[in-house]
C-alpha cells in the first residue's frame, strides 16, 4: 500500500515542476519579443487615451491642488486689500471646480406616507350587541349601571334580577312631579322626553332619551341609599312614542350592599366623582355658574350659644338640648346669625363678590399647605384588592411630611396629662384632649378651665358622631382635633389636594370660589355651626373646588382624610352620612341638571358622531381620547385634531345649529359628559349671564380658527394637515406607551428619566408588567381579571397627570394592554445604530393601532449628531413625528437593576434640569412646549444672539425654534449647538466668510414649510 502512494506523490511533484518551467519560458519569450518590436509612427490627427470627462476631472483636481493652500487665507483677518481681488478669482475657480466635481451618492429622500385607515376611519358597526352572548336588555343596563360603581359580573347579574319591563304608550308619563324618585330607567325601544317647567309654567323638553340611554339622577339614588328619599319636585319624563323601558329599583342596591358592604364606599365615591367631574365641570368651568350650584337654605345646628346669650346657660347642656331636637329628620327652624363678638361688620349674603386681595392679603393669617407624598396602604401590595382598597387609593390618601417645618396644625395624642395650647404661625390654636383642671387657655367660649374645655371637646365629638351616625364613638378617639381659627384665617385654598373634614362648632366658615376668567371670588355659602365642609374633596380625591376662610373667630373639629378613611374602613356606612351632607347642600337646579347631563361612554373605534349629523349636544371629555377627521369633497380623509381630558367638543356646531363639520371617533375607551341642546337652552333662559360665557367660548373657537387659517403655521410640527379646528395631536396626553426597537435600548433607564422629567409638570405614574403583578397580584393580567384591571388603570389616569406604560420586549398580554390604553406610542431606538425595524414593531404593523406613533432616537451626550433619520422613517409606516434626544451618560451605563434603582433614587431627589432633552420631551407630551421664532433681516442676526443669551440667563428653555432668512440660520445653529455662546462663535466664523464675499447664499437659505416660499419658516426641534 505504501509503495504505490509514494510513487503517486513523486509523479505529482514532477508534473508540477514541468508546468512551472513551461510557463516561465513562455513569459520570457513574450517579454523579449515585445522589446524587439519597433514603434509604429502615430497616424494623422490627435488620439486621446481617455474620454473628455476624465480629462476635465484630471484638470479639475489639478486646479484644486493649486488653490488649496490659498483658501485658508481667505478667512484670515490680516488679508491685505491688494491681494483680495486675486483671492476672489481663486475662490470663484474653486467653486466652479467643486460644482463640476461634485460626484457623490444621492441622498435618500423622505417618502411621504398617508395615515393608515385605522387612524382616520371609525368602525362601521355601532355597539357589540350582536357579538355578545348577553341579552340586549342586560347590555343596556350594564352600559348605565356600570359607571355607578364598576360592579363586577356577579354583583351586576344580581342587580339584573330586580329589573322589570314597563311598556308605555305615546304621551304616557314614566314619572312626574310628586311621584317617588327611586328607580333607574333605561330605554330599550322608542323615545322618551325629559321635561322641566319653563318660566311660563309650560313644560319644555331638555333631553331626548333614545334606545340605550337612561333617565336617572345619581343624587336621587344617593338619597335612597342614605335613607332620605324625596318625591319628584320639578322633573318629569314622558314617552314621545310607544316605548319599552327597563326599570331597576334603587332598593336593589341595598341587598348588594348587605352582602358586599365594602362596595358601598366605592359606589358612593363614584357618585361623588360624577357629581364633581360631570356636573360641576360642565356648569362651573364652562358655563361660569358659581353660587347657583349650592343651596343657601340649610338649617344649621345650634351647637353652642353665642357670647350674647346669658352666661348661666351651659354650653354643654345647650348642645345636648339641640341634639335631642335635631337628631330626627324633622325640619328645623333657622336660627338667627350670631353677632360678631369683635364688633366687626359681618360679610354680606352668599353670592357677594370679593376682590382677590381680600383672600390673598398678606396680613391675613394662613394655614400653610404641607408637602404630601403617597403612602403604601395595607392591602395594596401583593395581591388582588377589595373595593374599599380601590376607594382608599381613589381618595389619594397621603401622609404629611415635614409638618413641623411647614407650619401645619399638628396632631396631638388622644389623651395627654395637661392641656396644650399651641399658637401656630398661621394664627390657629389647637386644643388637644386634656384632664388637668389647672390648665387654662383662651378659646371662643371664654376662659373655661381645662376640664370644661375637655367637656366641650367631648360634647362636640358626640355631636359629630351622631351627625355621621358612628355606632362606636371610640372610632373618633385620636382622630379628631379641636381648632380655633382667628378672623381672616384661610383654612384651605381652592386647588388643595391634601384636604380634611371640618365640623363647625362656633362661628362660621365662608366658602369662596374663584370666578372663571375673572380675578374675583364669589361667596358660595356660609357653613354654620353643625355643618361639615370638605366632604366632597375627601370622598373623591379631587382637588378642593373652593376656598375656606374664617371671616371671624371660628372653632371647628378637624378630621384628616386618612383618619376619615380609617373610620370608614371600620364602619363603611359612615360614607352615607358624609355623602348626604353633600347632597343636601346642592341646589334644586343642580338636581335638575343631574337628570339632564349624561355620563356616557364610547368604546375604542366607535364614532361619537359623524360628519353631517345633526348637532344636538356638546361633549366634555372626562377621560380617554377622541380624534376628529374631515372628509373632503374628493373623498380624501384628513386628520383635524385630537381631544383629551377636559376638552370641549362640538360646541361651535351646537351653538350655531350647524351640521357636524367632522367625524369624531374614540381612539380608546372614552368617558364623556353630554350636555344636550335643550338643557343648554333651559340654562340660558334661567340664567341669562350664561350667554356671555357661551359667547366667550364661541369667540375663542372662532378666533383660533382665524389664527390657524391666517397664521404662518399651516400645519403642526407633527405632519397634521391644516384645518379650521386644528389642534396639536400630541398635546394633552394622559397615557403614553413606550415601545423599544430592539433589546439593546435601555428601557428601564429611559422610563425613569422620562418619569423624572414629567414629575416637574404633574403627578406621573410608571407602570410595567412587574409593577402590575406586584400591586394587583400574579393573576392581574389574566383575561378573567380584565374588567377589574381596566377599572384600576382608569382610576390611575384620573389621579395622575400622565401615566407611562412600559411594554414588554415581546407581544405579551401586557404589551397589548399598553397599546390599547395609549394616547400616543413612543418607538424608542438607538440613533448610533443601523436603522432597523424591530420584531415587535413588525407585529405592531399588522394590527390596527389607532394611537399616534412617534419615533424617538437616543444619542449619546458627547456623540455625533443625528444622521440617517430618513432611513429610520422610510422603513416604517406613517409616524406622526420623530424626535432626537441627547441623553446623559448614566442612561447608557450598564448596571444591575438594584444599582440602577439606587442611582435613580438619588436622581429623583434632585430637581429635573429644565434644559435637558428629557424635559423638552416631557413638555412636548404634555402640551407645554416653548417655541421661539426669529425674524428676518441680516442686521437682526446679532440681536437674535442677544435674545438667546438673555433667555438662557433667565432660565427659559426653548423647545422649538424657527425663523425667516437670517432668523432661520441663527435658529438652525442654536438647534444644533443648544448654547448661545457656541451659536455666537459659529455665527462669527460664518460672518468672517461674508467679509470676503458679501451676500452669502446662506442669507436666503430659509427652508420653507408648506406655503411661504423663500420667506417660509424653518421649524426645528432642538436636539
Amino acid at each position: 500500500m505504501e509503495a504505490p502512494l509514494q510513487t503517486g506523490v513523486v509523479l505529482g511533484v514532477m508534473i508540477g515542476a514541468g508546468v512551472a518551467v513551461l510557463v516561465t519560458a513562455v513569459l520570457i519569450l513574450l517579454l523579449v519579443r515585445r522589446l524587439r518590436v519597433p514603434k509604429t509612427p502615430a497616424p494623422d490627427g490627435p488620439r486621446y487615451r481617455f474620454r473628455k470627462r476624465d480629462k476635465v476631472l484630471f484638470y479639475g483636481r489639478k486646479i484644486m491642488r493649486k488653490v488649496s493652500q490659498s483658501t485658508s487665507s481667505l478667512v484670515d483677518a490680516s488679508v491685505s486689500t491688494a491681494s483680495r481681488p486675486r483671492m476672489k478669482k481663486k475662490l470663484k475657480m474653486l467653486n466652479i471646480a467643486k460644482k463640476i466635481l461634485r460626484i457623490q451618492k444621492e441622498a435618500p429622500t423622505l417618502q411621504r406616507k398617508e395615515p393608515p385607515p385605522a387612524v382616520l376611519e371609525a368602525d362601521l358597526t355601532e355597539g357589540d350587541l350582536a357579538n355578545s352572548h348577553l341579552p340586549s336588555e342586560v347590555l343596556y343596563m350594564l352600559k348605565n349601571v356600570r359607571v355607578l360603581g364598576h360592579f363586577e359580573k356577579p354583583l351586576f347579574l344580581e342587580l339584573c334580577r330586580h329589573m322589570v319591563f314597563q311598556r308605555l304608550g305615546q304621551g304616557d308619563y314614566v314619572f312626574r312631579p310628586g311621584q317617588p324618585d327611586a328607580s333607574i330607567y333605561v330605554v330599550q325601544d322608542g323615545l322618551l322626553e325629559l321635561c322641566l317647567p319653563g318660566p311660563d309654567g309650560k313644560e319644555c323638553v331638555v333631553k331626548e332619551v333614545v334606545p340605550g340611554d337612561s333617565v336617572n339622577s345619581l343624587l336621587s339614588i344617593l338619597d335612597v341609599i342614605t335613607g332620605h328619599q324625596h318625591p319628584q319636585r320639578t322633573v318629569s319624563a314622558r314617552a314621545a312614542r310607544d316605548s319599552t323601558v327597563l326599570r331597576l329599583p334603587v332598593e336593589a342596591f341595598s341587598a348588594v350592599f348587605t352582602k358586599y358592604p365594602e362596595s358601598l364606599v366605592r359606589v358612593v365615591q363614584i357618585i361623588m366623582v360624577r357629581l364633581q367631574r360631570v356636573t360641576f365641570l360642565a356648569l362651573h368651568n364652562y358655563l361660569g355658574l358659581t353660587n347657583e350650584l349650592f343651596s343657601h337654605e340649610i338649617q344649621p345646628l345650634r351647637l353652642f350659644p353665642s357670647p350674647g346669650l346669658p352666661a348661666r346657660t351651659s354650653p354643654v347642656r345647650g348642645s345636648k338640648r339641640v341634639i335631642s331636637t335635631s337628631a330626627a329628620d324633622e325640619p328645623r327652624e333657622t336660627p338667627g346669625r350670631p353677632p360678631d363678638p369683635t364688633g366687626a361688620p359681618l360679610p354680606g349674603p352668599p353670592g357677594e363678590l370679593v376682590k382677590p386681595t381680600s383672600l390673598e392679603a398678606p396680613s391675613a393669617p394662613l394655614l400653610s399647605r404641607c408637602i404630601s407624598m403617597p403612602v403604601d396602604i395595607s392591602g395594596l401590595q401583593g395581591g388582588p384588592r377589595s373595593d374599599f382598597d380601590m376607594a382608599y387609593e381613589r381618595g389619594r390618601i397621603s401622609m404629611s411630611l415635614q409638618e413641623e417645618t411647614s407650619g401645619v396644625i399638628q396632631a396631638a395624642p388622644a389623651r395627654t396629662p395637661t392641656q396644650e395650647l399651641r399658637e401656630q404661625p398661621a394664627g390657629a390654636c389647637e386644643y388637644s384632649y386634656c384632664e388637668d383642671e389647672s390648665a387654662t387657655g383662651r378659646c371662643p367660649f371664654g376662659p373655661y378651665q381645662g376640664r370644661q374645655t375637655s367637656s366641650i371637646f367631648e360634647a362636640a365629638k358626640q355631636e359629630l358622631a351622631k351627625l355621621m351616625r358612628i355606632e362606636d364613638p371610640a372610632l373618633l378617639n385620636s382622630r379628631v382635633l379641636l381648632h380655633h381659627a382667628k378672623a381672616g384665617t384661610i383654612i384651605a385654598r381652592q386647588g388643595d389636594q391634601d384636604v380634611s373634614l371640618h365640623f363647625v362648632l362656633w362661628g362660621c366658615l365662608h366658602v369662596y370660589q374663584r370666578m372663571i376668567n375673572k380675578a374675583e371670588d364669589v361667596c358660595l355659602f356660609v357653613a354654620q355651626p353643625g355643618e361639615l365642609v370638605g366632604q366632597l374633596a375627601v370622598l373623591t380625591g379631587e382637588p378642593l373646588i373652593f376656598t375656606l376662610r374664617a371671616q371671624r373667630d371660628c372653632t371647628f373639629l378637624r378630621i384628616s382624610k386618612s383618619d376619615f378613611y380609617e373610620i370608614m374602613r371600620a364602619q363603611p356606612s359612615v360614607v352615607l352620612s358624609a355623602a348626604h351632607t353633600v347632597a343636601a347642600r346642592m341646589s334644586p337646579f343642580v338636581r335638575q341638571m343631574d337628570f339632564a347631563i349624561d355620563w356616557t361612554a364610547v368604546e375604542a373605534g366607535r364614532a361619537l358622531y359623524r360628519q353631517g349629523d345633526r348637532s344636538d349636544c356638546t361633549y366634555i371629555v372626562l377621560n380617554g381620547r377622541l380624534r376628529s377627521v374631515i372628509q373632503r369633497g374628493s373623498g380624501k380623509k384628513e386628520l383635524v385634531g385630537e381631544y383629551g381630558r377636559g376638552d370641549l367638543i362640538g360646541v361651535v356646531e351646537a351653538l350655531t345649529r350647524q351640521p357636524r363639520a367632522t367625524t369624531v371617533h374614540a381612539v380608546r375607551d372614552t368617558e364623556l359628559a353630554k350636555l344636550p341642546e335643550g338643557t343648554l337652552g333651559h340654562i340660558k333662559r334661567r340664567y341669562p349671564q350664561v350667554v356671555t360665557r357661551l359667547i366667550h367660548l364661541l369667540s375663542q373657537k372662532i378666533l383660533g380658527n382665524l389664527q390657524q387659517l391666517q397664521g404662518p403655521f399651516p400645519g403642526s410640527g407633527l405632519g397634521v394637515p391644516p384645518h379650521s379646528e386644528l389642534t396639536n395631536p400630541a398635546s394633552n396626553l394622559a397615557t403614553v406607551a413606550v415601545l423599544p426597537v430592539c433589546a439593546e435600548v435601555p428601557m428601564v433607564a429611559f422610563m425613569l428619566e422620562l418619569q423624572h422629567a414629567l414629575q416637574a409638570i404633574g403627578p406621573t405614574l410608571l407602570l410595567n408588567s412587574d409593577i402590575i403583578r406586584a400591586r394587583l397580584g400574579a393573576s392581574a393580567l389574566d383575561s378573567i381579571q380584565e374588567f377589574r384591571l381596566s377599572g384600576w388603570l382608569a382610576q390611575q389616569e384620573d389621579t395622575h397627570r400622565i401615566v407611562l406604560y412600559q411594554t414588554d420586549t415581546s407581544l405579551t398580554p401586557w404589551t397589548v394592554r399598553c397599546l390599547r390604553q395609549a394616547d400616543c406610542i413612543l418607538i424608542v431606538g438607538l440613533g448610533d445604530q443601523e436603522p432597523t425595524l424591530g420584531q415587535l414593531e413588525q407585529m405592531l404593523e399588522n394590527t390596527a393601532v389607532r394611537a399616534l406613533k412617534q419615533l424617538v432616537l437616543l444619542h449619546r451626550e458627547e456623540g455625533p449628531g443625528p444622521t440617517r433619520t430618513v432611513e429610520w422613517l422610510n422603513m416604517r409606516s406613517w409616524c406622526s413625528g420623530h424626535l432626537h434626544l441627547r441623553c446623559p451618560r448614566r442612561l447608557f451605563s450598564r448596571r444591575s437593576p438594584a444599582k440602577l434603582h439606587e442611582l435613580y433614587e438619588k436622581v429623583f431627589s434632585r430637581r429635573a434640569d429644565r434644559h435637558s432633552d428629557f424635559s423638552r420631551l416631557a413638555r412636548v407630551l404634555t402640551g407645554n412646549t416653548i417655541a421661539l421664532v426669529l425674524g428676518g433681516g441680516g442686521a437682526r442676526g446679532c440681536s437674535h444672539i442677544g435674545v438667546l443669551k438673555a433667555l438662557e440667563e433667565a432660565g427659559v428653555p426653548v423647545d422649538l425654534v424657527g425663523g425667516t432668512s437670517i432668523g432661520s440660520f441663527i435658529g438652525a445653529l442654536y438647534a444644533e449647538e443648544r448654547s448661545a455662546s457656541r451659536t455666537k462663535q459659529r455665527a462669527r466664523e460664518w460672518a468672517k466668510v461674508c467679509v470676503v464675499e458679501r451676500g452669502s447664499p446662506t442669507l436666503g437659505a430659509s427652508c420653507p414649510r408648506g406655503r411661504g416660499g423663500a420667506s417660509g419658516l424653518l421649524l426645528t426641534l432642538l436636539t
